[in-house]
């Protein structure tokens, strides 16, 4: 009952109308920057993460989800149009979507995927009303060897569902430290790696890395694209009534309602991502489906499932941000540093000290897919339309703003060295296929990292086994080596079945 009454007081924040404004403002970028190929919800985040130090931060949270999982209604469109995927989550919305626009279908293709979009967010939703408050309250048990333990584990599984490559993924997590040590030593005060410019004894902060990464360094990659004549094909126009056939929907319904619960505990993993999401519940779909030849060539339950398991991965990854202090994903760390740069400590107090943005945020999950869905089924032959913006127009606009959102932080000309540092290693990172989420997560939480690491070590006098003493700690411990062997293993175990 008292999780009713939170709820209902949530919602009076979400309508309070520059709330409601901002989160209907956040949607439609969020939409716009999912289906911009090369863009994504991570780099938008991380754009206007500047603009929200000026909002309240119940505002400010409430806009960054709707972005996000704004993004995930937006990622499919030029999946489905162009055959080009917004980001990586929208892959899988190419192998069925694409087929489905050659065939003439492409209304019944957008149609399905906001419909998909709308059911796995509200079914999220509602599991993360169910499930934070008790994951919140297990936070209150958790002592510093407790935190490391946990920090551990989500950097350690960060770094190894990263598409696989486990030693990138922990050289990506190795700089995240790196960058995280820099300045200041909080306890000696000992200058660390500042090369002796008093600019650097504050640390580098870290929405200078989220925009120099995501941000600079996706133009950066699009730039060359460009460079090589690789240019966006011509987008269709116009369109038809966006809906779908009742044939349609019943190949669909039992689809999306698989596709969700595995979107969402995907997403409450570190790391795993909605990439991981749409491609596992696409798979799932085509062992299970009685005309598996079918997909491929535009089945729309092939486009369902992986459209209504990104958007609950996008809720799943949220939960553990907010009440466990450990993201999800690449763009929920991004929000993890949004909390912490307003002095916000994720876990139960968030909950019971700050209710307008624990809980605000929560209601805003359930409007957001509302004014989401309604953005992208009767509106989305408009909105597809800026898909024609030229490429040459775009990335000089997205470069400039990571300019003005760097500057807008400190007023610091030595955070534009850092930016077109970062820029320039982001765009490497993909380059060499090396994950960029890990040193995304490694610099938002490595200080605290570093921190509880070092007050364990000195409640126990520098005994080590203080980090063996807790069932907690040993479990999240045993765990972390899991996600390092589990890859390792089942890559070796894959190897040796090719071989026979």
């Amino acid at each position: 009952m008292a999780m009713l009454e939170y709820l209902m007081y949530g919602f009076k924040v979400v309508f309070i109308p520059s709330n409601f404004l901002w989160l209907t403002l956040g949607c439609f970028l969020g939409t716009v920057i999912g289906m911009l190929p090369g863009l994504g919800p991570a780099t938008g985040i991380a754009l206007l993460l500047p603009l929200t130090f000026v909002m309240k931060p119940e505002t400010a949270l409430i806009t960054m989800c709707a972005i996000f999982y704004g993004a995930m209604f937006g990622g499919s469109r030029s999946s489905i149009l162009l055959n080009i995927p917004g980001d990586g989550s929208a892959v899988a919305s190419c192998f069925d979507g694409y087929p489905m626009t050659l065939k003439g279908e492409a209304e019944a293709a957008l149609a399905i995927s906001a419909i998909a979009s709308f059911i796995g967010g509200l079914i999220s939703s509602i599991a993360f009303v169910l499930l934070a408050l008790p994951l919140a309250k297990i936070a209150l048990m958790f002592g510093p060897p407790e935190y490391f333990a946990l920090m551990v584990l989500a950097l350690t599984a960060t770094a190894s569902m990263s598409e696989g490559k486990v030693l990138k993924g922990l050289l990506s997590m190795a700089l995240g430290l790196m960058v995280s040590m820099v300045g200041l030593d909080p306890q000696s005060g000992v200058s660390r790696f500042t090369f002796g410019n008093l600019e650097l004894h504050g640390g580098i902060d870290f929405v200078v890395v989220i925009i120099g990464i995501y941000g600079l360094g996706e133009v950066f990659k699009n730039l060359e694209k460009i460079g090589r004549g690789e240019m966006l094909q011509p987008i269709k126009k116009k369109f038809g009534k966006i809906w779908i056939t009742k044939e349609q929907w019943k190949r669909s319904f039992i689809p999306i309602l698989r596709a969700t619960p595995i979107g969402f505990l995907i997403g409450i993993l570190p790391g795993a991502g909605g990439t991981i999401a749409a491609l596992m519940s696409y798979n799932v779909e085509k062992k299970l489906s009685k005309e598996p030849e079918r997909f491929g060539k535009g089945a729309i339950e092939g486009l369902a499932a992986p459209e209504a398991a990104n958007n609950a991965c996008s809720i799943g990854a949220i939960l553990p941000t907010f009440t466990l202090g450990i993201p999800g994903s690449g763009t929920a760390a991004i929000m993890l540093g949004a909390l912490m740069i307003y002095g916000l400590q994720p876990g139960p107090l968030l909950f019971e000290f700050y209710p307008e943005i624990g809980w605000g945020v929560v209601a805003s999950l359930f409007v957001g897919n509302f004014v989401a869905a309604i953005m992208n089924l009767p509106l989305a032959g408009l909105i597809v339309r800026i898909l024609a913006i030229p490429p040459k127009i775009l990335y000089p606009l997205v470069t400039a703003l990571c300019f003005i959102g760097v500057y807008a932080i400190n007023l610091s000309v030595v955070d534009f060295y850092l930016l077109i540092l970062f820029g320039i290693l982001g765009y490497a990172m993909r380059k060499l296929e090396i994950p960029t989420a890990p040193m995304i997560l490694a610099s938002v939480v490595g200080r605290k990292f570093e921190q509880s690491f070092r007050q364990s070590l000195m409640i126990s006098g520098g005994d080590f086994s203080i980090f063996f003493k807790s069932g907690i700690s040993v479990t999240l411990l045993i765990l972390a080596v899991l996600s390092l062997v589990y890859p390792v293993i089942s890559a070796a175990v894959k190897r040796k079945r090719h071989a026979i």
